[in-house]
């Protein structure tokens, strides 16, 4: 991961998806930059500076480089963070590049194992939308999921793991008592004698009709936080009750914005650490709504103008709304599972360790004369860490703590492979 760039700026219309989500990932890699909106005299007069004032849109302005209608693939390439595996064997594999997959990274690389990750998305997964972590064991001061998730990734990489950003796996096949071939995207194929997979979460989605022709217009799915500054002054709704949601709800009446959140429970302080509660409850800009949801979705000139709220009277009420953030979580992103022989509970989270075992017996097909290891899977080798693992706590110090154990269990496989003292 490339240190930060000090003279980033992005001319773009706030209202455009593609500008919204070039935007959004400049935030959730921690990349400061200074937002222009297109047709100002501000960003007319920074593009007639640097003679492009009838480029096609966005434009990012990197120092004396200009990127023109520019996207997120080619800004990737254009930075150097689309790099391939330089192995074709190593120690240990990481699917994810979440907190336990960039903590396992750490520990597993600093101990001398040859190591790649592999992240569909950004490095951070779902705390990259979290504005500010602040029950995180050593930050008194909190520190938001994006600079955590950049601070890991520069970590691992100093102790030489590989960390290959919005470079997935396509398939993997895990062959018994053998290394696992992964298919990287691009068609490039490694082996690894342990594998981990950390994949995380990927957002439950909100069955409104119309919403999903807002996506990126008004309606955003998680935190908002490249939105915040630009809500200042406007009427804006959360939805959601845990903390990602009290943080982007407080995050965004601190920067101005009247927001109401609503909330399908009885109460804020069932999924919500008390800390958040106390302050939400004490902001003069804040208005929680309880057993209340969003029924509708209205637009203007092809972005979000108003939202429908059903509350505990059941009557509906519009109210004006110029963003809607969707903070309800998310399912485990374990569709693969099935084809990998990897079992999971009903809801899709892998079941590892003793989860596995039904009545004091082993799972079905398991190989070895030993039960699982704690995080081990029903595929011997292949560990499950982070949010998507049945039992976990879904909280960042959680994931940071299973990533760290997983390396010390792939040790023990390493060792009875005979690859390991």
């Amino acid at each position: 991961m490339s240190p930060v760039r000090p003279t980033v700026q992005l001319v773009g219309n706030r209202h455009a998806p593609e500008h919204h989500g070039l935007r959004d990932m400049l935030t959730r890699i921690a990349q400061p930059y200074e937002w222009l909106e297109a047709g100002t005299p501000e960003a007319e007069g920074l593009l007639e500076r640097h003679g492009a004032a009838d480029a096609e849109l966005p434009v990012l302005i990197d120092g004396d480089t200009l990127h023109l209608g520019v996207t997120w693939a080619a800004l990737v390439h254009a930075w150097q963070h689309d790099a391939v595996p330089k192995r074709d064997h190593y120690d240990i594999g990481i699917i994810g590049a979440g907190p336990a997959g960039l903590s396992a990274a750490v520990y597993a690389a600093s101990d001398g194992l040859s190591t790649l990750v592999l992240e569909r998305d950004v490095p951070g997964g779902q705390a990259t939308h979290t504005s500010l972590v602040e029950n995180f064991f050593g930050f008194p001061d909190g520190i938001s999921g994006a600079e955590l998730a950049r601070r890991g990734g520069r970590q691992a990489e100093r102790f030489g793991a590989e960390l290959m950003v919005m470079r997935g796996l396509e398939r993997g096949l895990v062959t018994e008592g053998g290394p696992a071939a992964l298919m990287v995207e691009g068609g490039i194929e490694i082996t690894a004698s342990v594998v981990l997979t950390a994949p995380g979460m990927d957002w439950r989605r909100l069955e409104v009709d119309g919403l999903d022709e807002l996506i990126g217009r008004g309606v955003y799915y998680g935190a908002g936080r490249s939105e915040a500054a630009a809500c200042g002054g406007e009427d804006v709704i959360v939805v959601g009750a845990g903390n990602s949601a009290g943080q982007a709800v407080l995050n965004l009446a601190n920067a101005g914005a009247r927001v109401t959140q609503l909330v399908r429970g009885e109460a804020l302080g069932r999924t919500m650490s008390g800390y958040l509660v106390d302050r939400i409850s004490q902001h003069p800009l804040i208005d929680v709504r309880l057993r209340s949801q969003v029924v509708a979705v209205h637009a203007e000139d092809g972005h979000l103008s108003a939202v429908s709220i059903s509350g505990p009277d059941g009557a509906p009420e519009e109210r004006p709304a110029t963003a809607l953030f969707i903070c309800i979580g998310g399912q485990p992103h374990t569709g693969w599972a099935p084809d990998a022989g990897v079992q999971t509970d009903a809801a899709g989270y892998i079941l590892t360790g003793p989860d596995l075992l039904e009545g004091g017996r082993r799972p079905a097909g398991w190989p070895l004369e030993r039960d699982p290891l704690a995080l081990e899977t029903s595929v011997p080798g292949l560990f499950a860490a982070g949010d998507a693992r049945h039992g976990s706590t879904k909280r960042v110090a959680g994931a940071v703590g299973e990533g760290a154990m997983a390396v010390a269990l792939a040790f023990r496989r390493l060792a009875e492979l005979g690859l390991a003292d």
